[in-house]
């Protein structure tokens, strides 16, 4: 996917109810896991990602700081995430509990 025309959220959009099942992309532009919950809000927020299993079943919820995530807007208004981390470097995170 060539993200060169996705427009970037501000910080402002940073927001739990925007980033909800949001699609993230690793560095290979791999489908890597959704957002599955945001905590706080804006550039200090820290997303949920759910990594692995198949149709969220298995998959291994990791927090991450959303400035590690560039969030997007694509052509269709889809929002949509990228990052250096890679599945496997998720993976191998610790699990968040709630």
């Amino acid at each position: 996917m060539d993200h060169s025309n996705h427009v970037r959220l501000t910080e402002a959009e940073l927001t739990p109810d925007l980033l909800a099942d949001a699609t993230i992309y690793g560095p290979d532009d791999e489908d890597i896991g959704s957002v599955s919950h945001v905590h706080g809000s804006g550039s200090t927020a820290q997303v949920i990602i759910d990594v692995g299993g198949f149709l969220g079943i298995g998959a291994k919820p990791v927090a991450v700081p959303v400035s590690q995530l560039d969030f997007m807007r694509d052509e269709d208004g889809e929002v949509h995430a990228v990052t250096s981390w890679t599945k496997d470097q998720l993976k191998e995170m610790p699990e968040h509990l709630d």
